[in-house]
């Protein structure tokens, strides 16, 4: 039996938002926010989505594409101030298989009256070595994909 290895990743990304910190965190800490934006690709659909936005509570996004094909996104809160702070762990699961274990942190800085700075960190860890690279390239995509959706949302409720 071939023994897989590790691959260990980090990534950034700044984004700036026209919305105050306020809106920016309440658009994480809310979950009929959040729903606006944290969201999968095409013609995937949600399957379950839970948010207990407390230090220790967990965020589940659980969704599915018609070809079967499952994502189970699994997350537990470990450090949160209000309007500046986001910090947690998660576990990627794709078709009931864990593809990846993740700390991030979104950190959240008032630039001026209208606009505000928004620092995504992930350090993640690929489960198969093979992915290396190649699957963080993918998760960046796939987290300024995100990213962007909420900048679209934020615009939407100014």
């Amino acid at each position: 039996m071939e023994t897989l290895k590790v691959a260990h990743e980090i990534f950034s990304i700044e984004r700036v938002y026209q919305s105050d910190p306020r809106s920016v965190y309440s658009a994480w800490s809310n979950i009929e926010a959040k729903a606006n934006w944290f969201i999968g690709p095409g013609d995937w659909s949600v399957v379950q989505r839970k948010l207990d936005f407390r230090i220790g509570g967990e965020e589940i996004l659980h969704g599915r594409f018609p070809n079967g094909k499952e994502t189970l996104y699994k997350a537990r809160f470990s450090d949160l101030i209000e309007n500046q702070r986001i910090v947690f762990v998660y576990d990627m699961i794709l078709s009931g298989k864990i593809h990846s274990v993740s700390i991030a942190s979104a950190e959240i800085e008032k630039i001026d009256p209208s606009n505000t700075k928004l620092t995504f960190t992930e350090q993640v860890a690929f489960l198969d070595q093979t992915i290396g690279r190649e699957g963080v390239a993918s998760r960046r995509e796939g987290t300024l994909a995100h990213l962007v959706r909420l900048t679209d949302y934020l615009e939407k409720v100014k």
